[in-house]
């Protein structure tokens, strides 16, 4: 594990996007797993800043979205599809063609998450996967005691995390309460592996992720058996990491 802890969120964003870019200049059709969120947003913008400069081009990458709500139209604003059109893709001169993000409304749900399998398959595996880690330890939508050994599934949402999002669907009620996910086999089986933390909400969680026992309860504990995960965090995340 290689832990990586920068002065804000800013610089964090920065770090972030620099490892993508990196994977993305060695490897111009490198197969990404994207997350969605509050702290992935800064390294979306730096991304395309590099893009709009020349840095950089994403139009042959192959992403894959880590996960997405149920029971919401395909454009609901509020969906994750919105989210990467709206922060990234709408932003790039050549946004790639292989972008994948599950149905937020699928007519087969089990269907989809094995079209999703295999399209994953397809690519021979995904290079580098970028993860967010929610405040219940959760990775994707893998929430606590969720198995090991799924695949792409679909989830029932904690309390937590549907409280976490009450404020941007307008109440709790509004909140889809089932969501579709990459598991943690998929995840698992990503090449390289980063993982975003920012802010002091992020400490306590973040500790018992990366030094705590390896249990289902916290989703993100199984990160400390990958081969090769980078952890960027800022200093308020670090918080519970570099205190005796």
């Amino acid at each position: 594990m290689k832990l990586l802890i920068e002065r804000n969120a800013q610089d964090l964003s920065s770090t972030a996007a620099r490892l993508v870019a990196r994977q993305v200049l060695t490897q111009p059709r490198s197969v990404l797993a994207l997350p969605t969120g509050d702290t992935p947003r800064g390294m979306y913008e730096v991304l395309v800043g590099l893009e709009q400069r020349g840095l950089l081009d994403l139009s042959h990458v192959r992403a894959f979205n880590l996960d997405e709500y149920l029971d919401l139209p395909e454009d609901d604003p509020r969906s994750f599809r919105s989210y990467m059109v709206r922060h990234l893709w709408e932003q790039l001169a050549a946004p790639p063609a292989d972008w994948f993000i599950p149905s937020s409304n699928p007519a087969d749900e089990q269907g989809e998450c094995a079209a999703y399998e295999e399209a994953l398959c397809r690519t021979g595996g995904v290079d580098l996967a970028v993860l967010g880690i929610g405040p219940n330890g959760h990775i994707g939508f893998n929430e606590p005691g969720t198995p090991w050994a799924l695949g792409m599934h679909v989830v029932t949402l904690a309390e937590a995390t549907r409280h976490k999002e009450a404020a941007r669907f307008g109440g709790l009620a509004n909140v889809p309460r089932r969501g579709i996910s990459m598991g943690i086999k998929t995840i698992m089986r990503c090449g390289r592996i980063v993982l975003l933390a920012s802010g002091e909400g992020k400490a306590e969680i973040l500790a018992r992720a990366l030094l705590g026992p390896v249990t289902t309860e916290v989703p993100a504990s199984v990160l400390q058996l990958h081969p090769w995960l980078t952890v960027v965090v800022d200093q308020p995340a670090a918080g519970a990491l570099t205190t005796p």
